[in-house]
């Protein structure tokens, strides 16, 4: 898991974010936070098997992180716990460099699952509020 340096590092590093959960609904979080990954200059790519095909934010949804086929930094999840190891394991496979499971998502098994495999890992909390609380510069 990574301590606030850490987190700062991988926030100021990162180009490519696969959200997964991403939700064509204003009223859902995973909404406003993709639009704001977006202002602070991240390519987010939306990942919904609901809604795949449509654009969201002007990016194309995609059914599975392995269709996305271009390099991911970080793959954001927007998934109940129990469905986050089913992510992580895609994460893993799809060559992410970073897993961030968002606040009240936990998957102690899966996070050891993605740091065996040489990700780094993020669990409970949100880039949204992170990147204000650390300073982190926008990139681009």
């Amino acid at each position: 898991m990574l301590d606030d340096d850490g987190i700062r590092t991988l926030l100021t590093e990162a180009r490519t974010i696969a959200l997964v959960g991403a939700s064509d609904r204003p009223d859902r979080a995973s909404y406003g936070v993709m639009a704001y990954l977006q202002q602070r200059g991240y390519r987010v790519i939306p990942v919904n098997p609901q809604i795949t095909g449509e654009h969201l934010h002007g990016e194309f949804v995609f059914r599975d992180l392995d269709q996305i086929g271009e390099k991911i930094d970080i793959v954001d999840i927007f998934r109940n716990s129990a469905a986050a190891g089913e992510v992580v394991d895609a994460a893993i496979a799809a060559g992410a460099k970073a897993v961030w499971m968002q606040l009240g998502v936990v998957n102690e098994a899966a996070a050891a699952r993605a740091e065996a495999a040489g990700l780094q890992v993020v669990m409970d909390r949100c880039p949204k509020i992170e990147i204000p609380r650390l300073g982190v510069a926008a990139v681009g």
